[in-house]
C-alpha cells in the first residue's frame, strides 16, 4: 500500500473510531448558562434503560427524551429543583443517583452501615469466644505416639 493509501485508511479508521457523544448538537441550548444547568442536571438523573448511567452519558432514546425534556423546563423558567420533581413524579426516585435520605429511602441508606456493624459484632464475638478456651495440649501418650511417628 503506498503512503497516500496508508494515509487515507488511518483517516477513514479514525473517522469510524470516533467517540459518539449522547448530547446532540441540536439538543443543546444557546444559553451558555441555561446548558450548564442542564448538563448538571442530567448527570444527576439514571437512564431508566442502562440504570448504570446517567441520561447525559446514555445513548439510549429515553435518555434523549429525558434531556429534552429538562432543556424544555428549563427554557420554560423552572428550577433545577422543579425540574428533578418533575421528572420523579413521572418516573419515580429510581432515576436519581442520589435520592433524599428520607421515608422508605432512609432503611436503605442504613440497612448497609447496620449490617456491617452487625457482622463486625458478631466476628469480634465469635474470635473472643475461640480464644476463650484454653488450647489443649497432647496427652503424654499422644506425644510419645507422635515422636514414634516423626522417627520413621
Amino acid at each position: 500500500m503506498s503512503g497516500m493509501g496508508k494515509a487515507w485508511a488511518m483517516a477513514i479508521a479514525l473517522a469510524v473510531a470516533t467517540p459518539v457523544f449522547p448530547v446532540q448538537p441540536d439538543e443543546m441550548l444557546a444559553d451558555p448558562g441555561l446548558e450548564a444547568r442542564a448538563r448538571e442536571i442530567s448527570r444527576a438523573v439514571r437512564c431508566p434503560v442502562c440504570q448504570g448511567e446517567s441520561i447525559d452519558d446514555s445513548n439510549a432514546r429515553i435518555s434523549r427524551d429525558l434531556r429534552i425534556i429538562i432543556r424544555e423546563r428549563l427554557v420554560a423558567g423552572d428550577t433545577d429543583q422543579e425540574v428533578l420533581d418533575f421528572i420523579v413524579a413521572r418516573y419515580g426516585e429510581f432515576v436519581l443517583f442520589d435520592p433524599p435520605k428520607s421515608g422508605t429511602n432512609l432503611i436503605l441508606w442504613l440497612a448497609g452501615p447496620a449490617v456491617l456493624i452487625l457482622g463486625g459484632g458478631i466476628a469480634l464475638a465469635a474470635f473472643r469466644r475461640r480464644g476463650a478456651t484454653p488450647e489443649e495440649g497432647l496427652t503424654a501418650e499422644e506425644q510419645a505416639r507422635l515422636d514414634e511417628i516423626l522417627k520413621r
